[in-house]
Parts: structure tokens; C-alpha cells; sequence
């Protein structure tokens, strides 16, 4: 009997570890299909689209928003406005978070 309680138990271990897992992975999709959509929008209108999207990504990983529209109300995530990426600045001196 007790040698059945110790499988049951590891199975009933092994099923919440998968579990939590799971709903991790989803949260970070979540969280990169949120980034990915807001990203599109902040985006649409940039020279270079694919460095735009890059470094809108970085920013919108770690401060979880970005602004809306494609420029400007930064104000909007103050976490975004002043987030460092490496080499902040771009060649006009400007921040990368676009």
C-alpha cells in the first residue's frame, strides 16, 4: 500500500510541475503576442521597420506598455521613455525605444 501512495504521489507531483509550466509558458506568450501587436501599431509608419520592431520589442518586454500611436505620448510609459537598451542613443541621438 504504501508503495502505491509514493507512485501517487510522484505522479500528482509531476502533474502540478507540468501544470505550472504550462501556464508559464502561456503568460509569456501572452505577454510577447501583447508586445508583438503594440509594436505592429507603434511601428507602421518607420523607415526601418525591423529595427523599430527590435528595439520596440526590448522595450516592450521589460516595461510591459508602449505608447500609443506611432510617435510620441511617451509620457504615456514613463518606463518606456526612459528605458536604457544598450547604446541608448541612436545616430541622431535620439532614444532607441521608438
Amino acid at each position: 500500500m504504501l508503495h502505491f501512495s509514493m507512485k501517487f504521489l510522484s505522479a500528482s507531483t509531476a502533474f502540478l510541475l507540468l501544470l505550472l509550466a504550462s501556464a508559464f509558458l502561456q503568460a509569456a506568450m501572452a505577454g510577447s503576442a501583447f508586445c508583438e501587436a503594440k509594436c505592429k501599431v507603434r511601428c507602421a509608419k518607420a523607415g526601418v521597420m525591423d529595427r523599430c520592431l527590435n528595439y520596440c520589442g526590448m522595450c516592450c518586454e521589460d516595461c510591459k506598455c508602449v505608447p500609443s500611436g506611432t510617435y510620441g505620448n511617451k509620457d504615456e510609459c514613463p518606463c518606456y521613455r526612459d528605458k536604457v537598451v544598450k547604446n541608448n542613443k541612436n545616430s541622431k541621438n535620439k532614444p532607441k525605444c521608438p
